[in-house]
């Protein structure tokens, strides 16, 4: 119990040191020129942005890495919450507050009366269901209100297949799925040529958007699946330079056939 308080206290104070940081850098007479004129909006691409190396820095496996990249997620959040109270808003401690309400809220089987010898599934179901309340609390009565229109666009459209699949609108199993991404890429392939650059952007849409509900339906995440697809093409095409230094040339002096060579040869490296 006494460690748990020392920790406690420290925690306490390097995040009032964090927030009084805030403070004096947001100060109008005495500030950050740069962190004085910063608004909601300025700030939010980098909120993103840190979110991110966030994942990146787990998906690598570095814990020092990661250690930094949260303390700059947080660093986002005491940003937001200092130009609130600014403009009259809130404070960060309405902030914690409200993140405290809704976890207990939301964790009747930890906090509250109800039993925890529930399974996931069962715990998924729940959690879902007091989500549904809160959006009823807010007057978010339609299926897809919510749902972010900031998210990144893959990740979205598992979000909204997710939300019309509660109601019952989802294909019973994933050949369907498969039959539609066949049928949509044979429409982007045969009207290529004659549609205008809008009609095709919107077609490549509906391509991609039924390629995340595949994704839904084998239970794999999409923005994981493509972060990972991203990786392994960098990681190849790295080893195809490099292969092209040994024989003192660059990709721009190589040719298709050979990098293509290189990329099969980095590929069965990777395998063996």
């Amino acid at each position: 119990m006494h460690d748990s308080l020392i920790h406690a206290t420290e925690d306490d104070a390097q995040m009032d040191r964090l927030l009084a940081i805030m403070a004096a850098l947001r100060d109008p007479e005495t500030g950050c020129p740069w962190d004085i004129v910063q608004t909601f909006k300025t700030i939010a691409p980098y909120t993103i942005e840190e979110a991110y190396e966030v994942a990146d820095a787990i998906e690598r496996g570095d814990m020092e890495d990661l250690k930094g990249e949260l303390g700059d997620l947080l660093f986002q959040s005491v940003f937001h919450a200092q130009m609130a109270k600014d403009a009259g808003h809130f404070t960060f401690a309405d902030v914690a507050r409200h993140m405290s309400d809704k976890m207990v809220a939301r964790h009747p089987h930890v906090f509250g009366d109800e039993s925890n010898a529930k399974s996931a599934e069962q715990q998924t179901a729940d959690w879902e269901a007091i989500k549904a309340e809160e959006r009823a609390k807010r007057d978010e009565g339609r299926t897809l209100d919510g749902v972010a229109i900031g998210l990144p666009a893959l990740l979205r459209a598992l979000k909204l297949q997710k939300r019309a699949a509660r109601v019952g609108f989802d294909w019973p199993d994933v050949s369907h799925v498969i039959d539609k991404i066949a049928e949509e890429a044979a429409e982007v392939v045969e009207a290529r040529d004659t549609l205008t650059q809008d009609e095709l952007t919107e077609e490549v849409g509906d391509l991609l958007f039924v390629m995340a509900n595949l994704a839904r339906h084998l239970d794999v995440d999409p923005e994981a699946a493509l972060r990972s697809a991203n990786a392994k093409f960098q990681r190849r095409f790295e080893a195809i330079e490099d292969a092209l230094a040994d024989k003192g040339k660059t990709p721009a002096e190589s040719d298709l056939a050979e990098m293509d060579a290189l990329w099969d040869a980095a590929k069965l490296a990777e395998k063996s």
